[in-house]
């Protein structure tokens, strides 16, 4: 897919705590947005670009209007950073992802 479908996706800004599993690690992260193709979010330290990348997002039942939350597992690589705002960030496609109870 290319940078310019990924952005063109419908984002949905959410602010979600966020572990972001490397192969250097795991890192803290915040979303700043989510789209179905990817997702951008922020933290202290930022994955390489080209990094693959796994993180579970929690969506909240009040978010979805379902009965109890959602995780989303997804598989992904980071495709660019960027600084908004003071802050850096990361934008990542999601490659897979699998829904868990």
């Amino acid at each position: 897919m290319s940078t310019n479908a990924l952005r063109t996706s419908v984002r949905f800004p959410m602010k979600l705590a966020l572990h972001v599993t490397t192969s250097h690690g795991t890192l803290e992260a915040l979303t700043n947005n989510i789209s179905a193709n990817g997702i951008l979010f922020t933290g202290p330290k930022l994955p390489g670009i080209d990094s693959q990348i796994e993180f579970t997002i929690q969506m909240p039942a009040a978010i979805l209007g379902t009965q109890g939350d959602v995780y989303v597992h997804c598989v992904g690589r980071v495709v660019r950073h960027q600084e908004q705002e003071g802050e850096s960030q990361a934008a990542a496609i999601i490659d897979e992802y699998y829904l868990r109870a």
